[in-house]
């Protein structure tokens, strides 16, 4: 029986998550691991989630923010170096949910916390109050579950991404399950996240015994270089990010100093499939200009940002609108869209 604990280095999410990944596909027979990472300024979706459904994507890229998708299923979760990430993976005949649990919650006792496993998947204070979730993914040998510990996270910036547009949108795909939240350093102003660190090793130790420690890079053989190189583009492409996407229809109304633009999209595969855009604008040519440009597009920020570009460009030909203010207009509210 081997027991393993790996500290990784990155604060990259799509580096940690292939990291993740590459270890769960190479978790040999009787093995356990525990995996504990972080993310800096990222939203982290559930493998079936639509990304604009949860995240207000564009705002997120827009910040120097990332948007991940990992490989479990589950909500959108906001990570920053406040949050801690712990990942526990097991051969099936040694995985034990329970275990972990309690891992976990001898790791927060430590600091004087008690709490409990909650709801679908959640960590919670007797209050109701939330501080971590839990996914998790299977295949025919072997089990995992991860989870996110908010330590000192900065709720507003939790609050600014994943709070979605009240647009009307029709979307396909499993939404998150939104819990009153609260960080563990409001309990206890002495936690860090080092500390918790080192109690859940602590606590991992106690519970299996002698544990190999690595960091990532004592674990990756120089032949596997490539095979972590490859995952890692997988996790940092638009393809899996926002690609994976359902098809989801959406549409949103917003009234300018310059007239009210309404406006209905068809979105497939993360690209703009159909669009209908209807204004009262004194500017003729502003509809039919606007729905041209948006049919077709990737739903991506430097793709927004060029359409929206071109259109009040455009638009300044006539002089009717003041093009400048157009395009403040127009970007700020699509950026919050998606």
């Amino acid at each position: 029986m081997t027991n393993s604990i790996i500290i990784s280095q990155s604060h990259n999410p799509w580096h940690n998550l292939a990291l993740e990944e590459y270890l769960f596909d190479h978790l040999e027979n009787n093995s356990r691991i525990l995996y504990l990472w972080q993310n800096d300024h990222t939203v982290v979706i559930g493998k079936s989630q639509n990304s604009w459904k949860e995240c207000r994507v564009s705002q997120l890229e827009a910040d120097g923010g990332y948007l991940a998708r990992r490989t479990s299923g589950g909500g959108a979760v906001y990570h920053d170096l406040g949050n801690l990430c712990y990942t526990f993976m097991a051969s099936s005949d040694l995985y034990s949910k329970e275990e972990y649990l309690t891992i976990i919650l001898s790791a927060l006792e430590s600091f004087g916390i008690k709490a409990g496993f909650t709801g679908r998947n959640d960590i919670s204070l007797d209050d109701g109050r939330k501080f971590s979730g839990n996914a998790f993914r299977f295949v025919k040998d072997k089990g995992l579950m991860h989870g996110t510990l908010l330590v000192n996270t900065d709720f507003e910036k939790m609050s600014k991404y994943l709070s979605v547009s009240k647009a009307k949108m029709e979307a396909k795909g499993v939404s998150s399950v939104r819990s009153r939240t609260v960080n563990l350093k409001e309990i206890n102003p002495d936690i860090a996240i080092s500390g918790l660190s080192e109690q859940i090793k602590k606590a991992f130790q106690g519970k299996y015994g002698y544990c190999n420690s690595f960091t990532e890079y004592d674990i990756i053989r120089d032949d596997s270089g490539e095979e972590l190189d490859n995952i890692r583009r997988k996790h940092a492409s638009w393809e899996w990010r926002l690609g994976l996407s359902p098809a989801f229809d959406v549409s949103f109304e917003k009234r300018f100093s310059w007239g009210g633009v309404d406006l209905h999209f068809n979105v497939r595969g993360g690209k703009v499939d159909a669009v209908q855009c209807f204004t009262d604008s004194m500017e003729p040519d502003l509809g039919y200009i606007i729905q041209k440009e948006l049919e077709g597009i990737i739903l991506s920020d430097e793709s927004i940002r060029d359409c929206v570009r071109f259109i009040s460009n455009h638009v300044g030909d006539s002089n009717i609108i003041d093009c400048t203010q157009l395009y403040t207009d127009l970007l700020s509210w699509f950026l919050q869209i998606f």
